[in-house]
């Protein structure tokens, strides 16, 4: 049995969750997210609790049990709590800016980079240099932050570019002058 799948998900007061059809829908203060659920497992709702079973032994149905449990876990957490991701911006000239629905990005290109920050995401910007991603659905959150990260990876000399706040970039020594 997996160590993660069968521990139950805890549904908090105020969150509705549906099971339909194979479609797992969860409602809460935050949003709405609903998923497919894959059929080699089932879902036990209770008012308090879920819990993930598989129907099988079978080397995917075990692998998904795990899984499962993950997602809908992550999918109660995120319309209760919520996700954030923070991102830090290095360099001389780089900077962000939030206007409108729009991330402007100076990352020393010869054109500022325009981002569309996409629906259920807030991007919070303090001191130019610090960018949070926020939001209901981790996948997203996760996405749209190393979208944001990719427009100019962190190098590895001086250690321009944007990165994730708890990232470490191991730093190389350049090169030396001949003497």
């Amino acid at each position: 049995m997996s160590r993660i799948g069968k521990l139950p998900v805890e549904i908090p007061k105020g969150v509705k969750v549906t099971f339909v059809d194979s479609v797992l829908s969860v409602k809460g203060p935050n949003g709405e997210l609903s998923r497919t659920i894959m059929p080699c497992v089932t879902l036990q709702i209770s008012e308090t609790s879920l819990e993930v079973t598989r129907n099988d032994e079978n080397t995917s149905s075990r692998a998904a049990h795990g899984l499962t449990r993950t997602l809908v876990n992550n999918m109660v957490t995120g319309v209760t709590k919520g996700f954030q991701t923070n991102l830090e911006i290095n360099g001389v000239g780089y900077r962000a800016e939030v206007k409108g629905k729009d991330l402007v990005l100076s990352l020393g290109y010869s054109h500022p980079v325009i981002f569309q920050i996409p629906d259920g995401i807030s991007i919070d910007v303090e001191k130019m240099t610090k960018v949070s991603v926020k939001g209901y659905d981790k996948e997203m959150v996760g996405q749209t932050a190393a979208k944001i990260r990719s427009f100019r990876g962190p190098e590895p000399y001086k250690g321009k570019g944007i990165k994730y706040a708890d990232e470490t970039i191991l730093r190389k020594a350049g090169k030396t002058g001949k003497k």
